[in-house]
């Protein structure tokens, strides 16, 4: 009977996600694994709900291996001890978290491991376009995800980076939504100081939250619409589109992750060799920086 890896995503109604679990099942299926994907409604209770119902499921129909990008930043550590307790893998997509070393150490019979973009690369590709498309600097509208995130925090200090003290900053908080990044940029513009500064650019962490914040610019005062808005996700369905028609000055390519994580939940269960700790992805910018320069 071919092993199963249970993959708990965020929300089935975001490209992104969809993307993560066709990756995830076309890799299993080569594989010859049982992929079984969940989508948790951008609900982290619900998230746990089903991730205990795999870990407290009669031994033989446990997974050998939990794959998951959790909705909270913390990484969801009493439902991963529970896991690697009942002797199941727990592989994290998209977060640095710091209790997985400790379990490695504890099991290192299991697939314990993360797999990630490069948050800080893209935080830097945020600010190679910023000084592309804003070279004369100017104020940074920037709308990042949930603080509590090594993701939103990694890319925020990579375009700090990069940018250094030339640029003025307003840092928003959202959740990674459109109507969240709408909701945050329309709060901000409703302070009397704030809705008369005119950015010179807008960077939200990913496309969602990119489009939120230009609707609310847009209904601030129409003569905005110039600005530049920089997202990241750029997948074909939508990011790439948007790029394409203008409404995004720029993105960010994300890399999928699950596929690769199910990929090494595969060549664990045929060597038994313990995993890297961590699987680093590389981002690219969408369209390429050296067209973007050409703009």
């Amino acid at each position: 009977m071919a092993a199963t890896v249970f993959v708990s995503l965020v929300d089935e109604r975001q490209e992104y996600h969809r993307l993560q679990a066709g990756e995830a099942r076309a890799i299993g299926t080569r594989a010859g694994l049982l992929v079984e994907v969940q989508f948790a409604e951008n609900n982290p209770v619900v998230q746990i709900h089903q991730s205990f119902a795999r870990i407290h499921a009669p031994e033989a129909e446990r997974p050998a291996a939990i794959v998951i990008h959790t909705i909270t930043g913390e990484g969801l550590e009493r439902v991963a001890r529970n896991a690697v307790a009942a002797g199941i893998g727990w592989v994290v997509l998209n977060r640095r978290v710091g209790y997985l070393e400790e379990l490695r150490r504890q099991r290192q019979d299991l697939p314990i491991a993360s797999v990630t973009p490069d948050h800080l690369e893209i935080g830097r590709i945020h600010g190679r376009q910023v000084r592309a498309l804003a070279p004369d600097g100017g104020l940074v509208l920037y709308v990042q995800g949930p603080a509590d995130t090594s993701a939103a925090q990694d890319r925020l200090l990579g375009t700090r980076a990069v940018l250094g003290v030339r640029y003025e900053w307003k840092v928003l908080n959202a959740d990674w939504t459109g109507a969240g990044g709408e909701k945050a940029v329309a709060g901000w513009l409703r302070l009397g100081s704030a809705g008369n500064r005119r950015p010179a650019v807008i960077v939200a962490q990913n496309d969602a939250m990119a489009i939120g914040a230009r609707r609310a610019t847009c209904a601030h005062s129409p003569e905005w619409s110039d600005v530049p808005v920089l997202g990241c996700d750029a997948l074909p369905e939508d990011g790439q589109h948007r790029v394409a028609s203008g409404v995004l000055s720029a993105s960010v390519v994300l890399p999928a992750t699950a596929g690769r994580a199910v990929e090494l939940v595969a060549g664990w269960l045929r060597s038994r060799q313990p995993l890297p700790a961590e699987s680093v992805l590389s981002p690219c910018s969408f369209p390429p920086e050296s067209a973007l320069r050409r703009r």
